[in-house]
């Protein structure tokens, strides 16, 4: 049996706060009944954001829609396609002008770990920094 294509819009949902003090949209994420379903949504970032260097056992795939984002020695801009192949590490990320990407998080082909979503991308408060797990 084959499953029908699904249909989302953001502006149907409300930005919920990220753990890197964020803001996020997921159109898309793993559920009890359904775990292999990629995370996909939006990341908006205010001026000044950022986050520290962390890693992840997942795969994913940024496309940045607009804003610049610093990552190790580099600025990206609107149009950058960034693969993160797993297992990964995302370098310390800035952004002085604030920006969104839409980002894919999926199981990862060689380590299968999955995309997490609860406690960590709808959130009511953002974690102190120094709580927060930048292994995974």
């Amino acid at each position: 049996m084959h499953n029908a294509p699904e249909f989302k819009h953001p502006d149907e949902m409300d930005w919920e706060m990220g753990r890197f003090r964020n803001v996020t949209k997921f159109l898309f994420h793993p559920t009890p009944e359904r775990p292999t379903t990629p995370n996909v949504g939006f990341l908006r970032y205010e001026p000044g954001a950022g986050f520290p260097m962390h890693k992840h056992d997942f795969a994913q795939v940024w496309y940045v829609i607009e804003g610049e984002f610093q990552m190790g020695e580099r600025t990206y801009g609107p149009g950058t396609i960034v693969y993160m192949e797993d297992p990964h590490f995302e370098n310390e990320m800035k952004t002085e002008t604030g920006g969104t990407v839409l980002f894919v998080q999926y199981p990862g082909p060689t380590t299968g770990g999955r995309p997490i979503y609860d406690g960590r991308m709808n959130l009511k408060t953002a974690p102190a920094p120094e709580t927060l797990d930048l292994e995974h």
